[in-house]
C-alpha cells in the first residue's frame, strides 16, 4: 500500500492542508507546533480509529469548528482508493471509500500502518489498558472483522456491569438476577474469541520481536512476549490480579471458554458486592520479559525504549508478512 496524497480539513491546528506523498520515505521538517505530527496522527488514525495521543475525538477538530475531515488518496497493486473520513463533535462520525459511505469502524479493512512515537514507551512501563489496546488494534489491523468483536464484548460489558450495579444498589436477590446468565454466555462466547486471538498473534510476534530487538539494541537479550489472563488468576477479584495471574496456556477456545465460566463463578459474589465484572480480556495483561525477568521493573530506561522499539518494527513486519 501507498499512500499517495493526504487532504486534511480542519484537523488538529490545519484549517486546511494538502500534503503530496512519494514512495519510500518522507520527511517532515518544520519548528515546533507547526503540526508535523499531526499528520502522522491523522493518517494513523485512519487505520486504527484512535490517535496516540488522546482519547477522544474532540481534540482533533480545530477549535471552533463541528467537524474535521482526514482524505487519504492510497494506491494497491495499480488500484487507486479514496479514503475518507468526518470527525463530527456532536454526531457520529461518517466514513466512505471512493465516494460510497461504509461504517468507520470498516476504515481499517483498506489502510494499515504502524506509528512509533515517544508515547510508545507506555506500551512496557505503562497501564494493562495501554497494552490491550496495543495488541487489539494489531489484531484490527491484520483481521478487521475482529473490530466487530471487540465492539460487541464492549457493549455486553457493559449490559452485564449494569446489572450487576443495579442489582447491588436496589439488595436484589440471586433469584432476580435470572438475566445475568444470559449476559455470562454471551460475555464468555465473544470474551474466549479475543483472548484466543490475542494469544495466537502475541506467538506470531514473538520471533518478529526477538529479531527487531537485536537489529536495535545490538545484542540478544531474549525478548519475549507473554498473554496473561485474569481468568487464570487464584484472585480474579482482587486489584492487582491484572499482574499477578499466571501467564496463558496452550488452552483452545473451548477451553479458555470453560476456564472464563468458572471464573466467573469464582468471583460472582465479589460481582455482586462491587456491582462490575472482575475478570475476562478487559482485564488482561501483556508481559515482557528480557532474559526472563519482567521488562517493568528490572529494564533500564534504554532497555525499555529499545523494547517499545522492537515491538513497533515486529508489528510492520507482521503485517507486511501477510
Amino acid at each position: 500500500m501507498f499512500l499517495r496524497h493526504l487532504s486534511l480539513t480542519d484537523f488538529r491546528n490545519y484549517q486546511t492542508a494538502e500534503v503530496a506523498l512519494a514512495p519510500g520515505a518522507n520527511l517532515f521538517v518544520g519548528s515546533n507546533g507547526q503540526g508535523k505530527t499531526n499528520l502522522v496522527e491523522a493518517v494513523g488514525y485512519l487505520s486504527t480509529l484512535g490517535s496516540h495521543r488522546v482519547s477522544t475525538d474532540q481534540a482533533l477538530i480545530r477549535a471552533g469548528q463541528d467537524s474535521a475531515i482526514v482524505r487519504a488518496r492510497l494506491e494497491h497493486d495499480g488500484r487507486e482508493l479514496l479514503v475518507e473520513l468526518q470527525l463530527n463533535r456532536a454526531a457520529a462520525n461518517r466514513a466512505q471509500v471512493n465516494r460510497a459511505a461504509i461504517k468507520p469502524r470498516e476504515l481499517p479493512r483498506y489502510i494499515s500502518t504502524v506509528l512509533f512515537a515517544p508515547e510508545d514507551l507506555a506500551l512496557v512501563r505503562g497501564e494493562p489498558s495501554t497494552r490491550r489496546r496495543f495488541v487489539d488494534a494489531l489484531l484490527g489491523a491484520k483481521a478487521p472483522r475482529l473490530l466487530g468483536v471487540f465492539a460487541d464484548y464492549d457493549r455486553v460489558l457493559k449490559q452485564r456491569n449494569a446489572l450487576l450495579k443495579s442489582a447491588r444498589a436496589s439488595g436484589l436477590k440471586d433469584a432476580k438476577l435470572s438475566t445475568l446468565e444470559l449476559w455470562n454466555e454471551r460475555l464468555v462466547e465473544l470474551g474466549s474469541e479475543i483472548m484466543a486471538e490475542r494469544i495466537a498473534i502475541v506467538a506470531a510476534l514473538g520471533p518478529f520481536v526477538r529479531e527487531a530487538y537485536q537489529a536495535v539494541a545490538g545484542s540478544d537479550q531474549e525478548p519475549t512476549l507473554e498473554v496473561v489472563l485474569s481468568i487464570l488468576a487464584d484472585h480474579p477479584e482482587a486489584e492487582d490480579a491484572e499482574v499477578s495471574a499466571p501467564a496463558a496456556t496452550d488452552l483452545t477456545r473451548e477451553g479458555l471458554a470453560d476456564a472464563f465460566r468458572a471464573a466467573l463463578e469464582k468471583v460472582a459474589r465479589a460481582e455482586r458486592e462491587r456491582g462490575i465484572t472482575l475478570c475476562g480480556p478487559h482485564r488482561d495483561d501483556l508481559l515482557f520479559r528480557l532474559n526472563g525477568l519482567p521488562g517493568k521493573g528490572y529494564a533500564s530506561h534504554g532497555e525499555l525504549w529499545s523494547f517499545a522499539l522492537a515491538l513497533k518494527l515486529a508489528c510492520a513486519e507482521l503485517l507486511r508478512a501477510d
